[in-house]
């Protein structure tokens, strides 16, 4: 792999928990629009600008880009963000409760996105990646950081641990009691070169950033960009590279709204034919060959009859799932496009299932094991897709604390 270190945009460290925000696609505009309440310095005015804005503001109006870069300046300008005189790495350490998770906050080369060298496993939407193009068209940055994995790589580590012993220039605790903290590293040269070691890095979260990220290069490549056409910095792309030991993988849950017609008794009956059904197993499986099913207020646990492990994309449970009940059984065929089907992180807990269940948003719900970190890699490396919304990653990284700007 190849990393660069940059001159990175950060808020001053006083300004920090204030400018930090939740990532841009975790909300949606009302949600924004509450966290952002009172305090005109979050970075949600940058990645959701349609909040400063008329209320129904199409989020893709080119007058909302037009806003989120009047936002990044004012922050700027205001010196709430500061910019370093020289490039630097930097390390993002994440703590959530017993878990703590440390990356290198990185420039990765949009060549190695190119040629394979940065593996995907999703595949991206074009409304969202239009959106993600236009911004960073417009910012001429990168407001947001992709998340990145790859094989620890004991050159790697052993840096990351010298650049811990000094003291973070970024530290503080989120509302929802998450630790994030931001260093420099002493020896950026070193680091680089010790990424020279990575053989692959893998997108965990950021599909449409990192793709959008190699478009804008390409339309700065062909002189079509905004402003600095010819710039080499679009060929840079901001990321945070997590060693793949330390990452924490939860389920990624469904709940479908309608039974296609079925009787809950009909239902059940089929899906019994599809392994051994249990009521009142437990909610979340404890191992994959099985998932959770609540169904008028009972759980079941189903757990499959037999299952081709020696396919990478087929042996997942939520691709047993979507191949011999969502399609068969339920009618949904394109879980990306079927509006009949909900994805509910999980992070959200098995009572988010429940609650929507029972209040009659959902007909049924899955309760999913979680899909490994090597399964994604062995996926990525086989040049294959995941079913959509199989991961759900936590601790989430924040969006403010470091901007690479082209």
């Amino acid at each position: 792999m190849k990393v660069k270190a940059f001159r990175g945009i950060r808020p001053a460290a006083e300004m920090a928990s204030q400018v930090a925000s939740v990532p841009y696609d975790t909300v949606n505009t009302e949600e924004a629009r509450a966290l952002a309440a009172g305090n005109p310095v979050s970075f949600l005015h940058v990645v959701r600008a349609e909040i400063d804005l008329a209320a129904g503001t199409d989020p893709y109006a080119p007058e909302v880009y037009a806003q989120s870069a009047r936002a990044l300046s004012a922050l700027r300008e205001g010196g709430i963000l500061i910019q370093d005189e020289t490039p630097q790495l930097y390390i993002y350490a994440i703590t959530m409760g017993d878990h703590t998770q440390v990356g290198v906050v990185a420039c990765c080369a949009v060549s190695d996105y190119e040629d394979g060298t940065i593996k995907r496993h999703e595949q991206t939407r074009e409304d969202k990646l239009r959106d993600r193009v236009t911004l960073v068209n417009t910012l001429s940055a990168n407001s947001g950081p992709v998340f990145l994995t790859y094989k620890d790589e004991a050159g790697v580590s052993a840096l990351v641990s010298v650049a811990l012993k000094a003291d973070p220039i970024i530290d503080f605790v989120t509302p929802t009691g998450n630790r994030h903290a931001l260093w420099v590293v002493p020896d950026s040269a070193a680091l680089e070169a010790a990424f020279g070691q990575v053989p692959a890095g893998y997108i965990a979260d950021g599909h449409h950033r990192a793709a959008a990220a190699a478009e804008v290069a390409k339309l700065r490549r062909a002189g079509t960009g905004a402003a600095t056409a010819t710039d080499a910095g679009s060929d840079w792309f901001l990321c945070v590279l997590f060693p793949a030991s330390q990452m924490n993988v939860m389920s990624y849950n469904r709940v479908i709204h309608d039974l296609n017609g079925q009787s809950p008794a009909g239902f059940l009956e089929a899906i019994g034919q599809l392994g051994t059904l249990t009521p009142g197993e437990a909610k979340v499986p404890a191992a994959r060959g099985s998932v959770g099913i609540y169904l008028e207020g009972q759980w079941h646990l189903l757990t499959w009859d037999a299952v081709d492990r020696s396919d990478v994309v087929g042996r997942l449970d939520v691709s047993v799932l979507q191949d011999r009940v969502l399609e068969p059984l339920l009618g949904i065929s394109d879980p990306r496009r079927d509006t009949r089907v909900d994805f509910v992180g999980g992070i959200r807990g098995i009572s988010e299932l429940e609650r929507l269940v029972d209040s009659g948003r959902g007909a049924v719900a899955f309760a999913m094991h979680p899909v490994e970190v090597a399964d994604l890699i062995a996926i990525s490396d086989a040049g294959r897709l995941m079913p959509p919304k199989s991961t759900w990653f936590e601790p989430k990284l924040l969006s403010g604390l470091l901007v690479h700007a082209f």
